[in-house]
């Protein structure tokens, strides 16, 4: 089956060495507060609050990119070891990342609709920022749990 949106196969180990200590070293400087000084940089910026004031609404503000730089290597990352080919790439596999993907979307939204309802203030700003994330994550972890129970199976030759 001929699929024109996903990536080369190789794409997915770039995107496994990149995501896993992306995500354990930004996890890790996120719950310690680290932020080191020589990532302190004048960055352009949108002030949302300002947008229905007359105030300034485009600026410079002193900010750390750590947390911009781990983010955006996760996402790049996770999107190269979710979209990117199976060694063999046939119908059932398309399948299997079909469900995985809709299985990701209604467990996120699940989650979602949990936090509108119980979690308030900046409690909640902290699920938004990691539900930036999941639905790439959840996708990732239930294809690949599928896949491996598929060459588990007896019946699956590669």
């Amino acid at each position: 089956m001929k699929v024109n949106y996903l990536f080369p196969n190789r794409y997915k180990r770039i995107g496994w060495f990149i995501l896993i200590p992306s995500a354990i070293i930004g996890l890790v400087s996120l719950f310690y507060e680290y932020e080191p000084s020589f990532l302190d940089f004048n960055v352009p910026a949108i002030f949302v609050d300002d947008l229905f004031k007359d105030k300034q609404l485009f600026g410079m503000v002193q900010n750390n990119i750590l947390n911009e730089i781990f983010g955006i290597l996760i996402i790049i990352s996770a999107l190269l070891v979710a979209f990117s080919k199976e060694k063999l790439e046939d119908e059932y596999i398309s399948k299997i990342r079909l469900e995985s993907l809709v299985w990701a979307v209604y467990v996120n939204y699940g989650i979602l609709l949990f936090a509108f309802i119980f979690i308030f203030d900046f409690s909640f700003l902290w699920v938004m920022i990691f539900n930036m994330f999941t639905v790439l994550l959840f996708f990732v972890l239930r294809f690949n749990w599928q896949i491996s129970k598929l060459e588990k199976s007896a019946g699956y030759e590669e």
